[in-house]
């Protein structure tokens, strides 16, 4: 399969390869360069998917029963009070 890159250094995904790899609009690519200057393209997971991998990662390190959210609501609602905007 061959593309042309564009003026605005642009490229189509062959429809074959979109497809097989499931490459939709709004798909994000990283992009890279081989040892051999061969370019490499490879689609990220959407963003949705990378936040709900990262949520609650350092959750093991919380000891049992913390609630960091909390205290942090808790802070700021004290420190709204002091500051007399609530």
């Amino acid at each position: 399969m061959i593309t042309t890159m564009t003026g605005k250094n642009q490229i189509t995904v062959p429809a074959q390869l979109a497809r097989k790899l499931k490459i939709e609009p709004g798909t994000r690519l990283q992009w890279s360069v081989d040892q051999q200057g061969r370019l490499i393209a490879e689609p990220l997971p959407p963003r949705s998917i990378l936040a709900r991998r990262a949520a609650g990662m350092g959750r093991q390190w919380l000891p049992e029963g913390a609630d960091p959210v909390g205290d942090l609501i808790q802070e700021r609602a004290e420190s709204d009070q002091e500051e007399k905007l609530s």
